[in-house]
């Protein structure tokens, strides 16, 4: 009976989950940095964000924090601050090992848990990701699709989000595809560094 909502559900989030933006780069330099297994993990975390968001919604709570500017304005700079802080720590470690180009000389969030809580608070404070899953709870999914439905739908974004992240976690955490961004050694923390910075600038200026 939903087969046709849940068809337009599941190609729109195809589009936005594949487009740049800060999970990929973050679950990039997480499998670059320190391999797949990280990458993974983080890619979970950035699953279990999804569930938050779609928790928003199936609640109400994203109508109110879209509606709120106070609210909205709050979770816009926590999520660009987050991801400056990230940058910053990139940065920071290309400062202090440009001199080294080892795969060790890398500080990403190494412990399993620690890349889950990075990748939860990567998608779970960002407010495009907010206001994409409330245009698709109050446009594409109709008012008469019952929850219980609307909770399936949630357990498939999640569980779609993270298949996507573990295949580009497996992609860039190849030796192959690893071994050729890390010759440039601490630049590729530059660059990281840099491209976190410039999504966080992206969020505050295109959510205003």
């Amino acid at each position: 009976m939903y087969w046709g909502e849940f068809l337009t559900v599941a190609i729109a989030h195809l589009f936005a989950v594949a487009s740049p933006g800060p999970d990929f780069a973050v679950v990039t330099r997480q499998c670059v940095a320190a391999g797949t297994k990280t990458g993974i993990w983080t890619s979970l975390g950035v699953g279990a964000g999804i569930l938050l968001h779609v928790t928003y919604c199936i609640l109400g709570v994203a109508l109110l924090l879209s509606q709120s500017p106070s609210l909205f304005a709050l979770m816009k700079y926590l999520a660009a601050a987050y991801l400056i802080y990230l940058g910053l720590q990139s940065i920071r470690a290309f400062l202090g090992r440009a001199e080294s180009q080892k795969v060790g000389d890398f500080s990403p969030e190494t412990g399993l848990w620690n890349a889950f809580v990075l990748g939860f608070l990567t998608n779970g404070l960002n407010p495009k990701a907010t206001l994409f899953f409330l245009a698709l709870f109050t446009v594409v999914v109709g008012e008469s699709t019952p929850t219980a439905v609307q909770i399936l739908y949630g357990i498939y974004l999640a569980v779609a989000t993270f298949l996507w992240f573990t295949l580009v976690s497996k992609l860039f955490g190849t030796s192959i595809v690893r071994s050729w961004l890390l010759k440039g050694g601490a630049w590729f923390e530059l660059g990281m560094g840099v491209v976190l910075i410039l999504l966080a600038l992206q969020i505050v200026l295109n959510t205003a």
